[in-house]
């Protein structure tokens, strides 16, 4: 199944090194509060953290209880890091397979332009379905934790 993707674009006056330093400061990822019904993060730690980065494993709790792992996939300060979410627990692991979120830098007279992206793929129709309103949510998310760090 194709998989529902989201995006927002800012402009951030700190380079990608230290949006990326900020990002391995797992004590910070409780500032993603979420959107409306979508909760936002209780707390984040490393269950595996390799010494370049990709392969390294973030186990995150929401504030409702729910979690998941997030699996570096690519480390570029300049340019990417890719973030594949992974090992759901319910109701998620029965809407996803997966999420894939990919952060993007480029530099700008401005600062850095980040281009934050997220593809969800769905289980079957009914997943879709649901996480349809859920990408929404995730999108609005995105836009708040982009202001509230910018």
């Amino acid at each position: 199944m194709k998989p529902i993707s989201i995006q927002i674009q800012r402009t951030n006056k700190r380079s990608s090194e230290e949006i990326c330093s900020a990002f391995l400061d797992t004590e910070r990822w409780s500032e993603f509060e979420g959107y409306s019904i979508l909760p936002g993060i209780e707390h984040a730690q490393f269950e595996v953290r390799t010494p370049e980065y990709v392969g390294s494993r973030i186990k995150v709790q929401n504030k409702d209880g729910s979690g998941h792992v997030e699996e570096i996939m690519e480390w570029d300060t300049a340019r990417k890091v890719v973030l594949k979410f992974q090992d759901f627990t319910p109701p998620l692991k029965h809407l996803a397979t997966h999420f894939i979120e990919t952060w993007e830098f480029q530099k700008t007279a401005a600062g850095t332009l980040t281009i934050r992206r997220m593809d969800m793929f769905p289980i079957g129709f009914m997943g879709w379905l649901t996480l349809l309103p859920i990408s929404r949510l995730m999108k609005k998310a995105f836009e708040k934790n982009a202001e509230q760090t910018a």
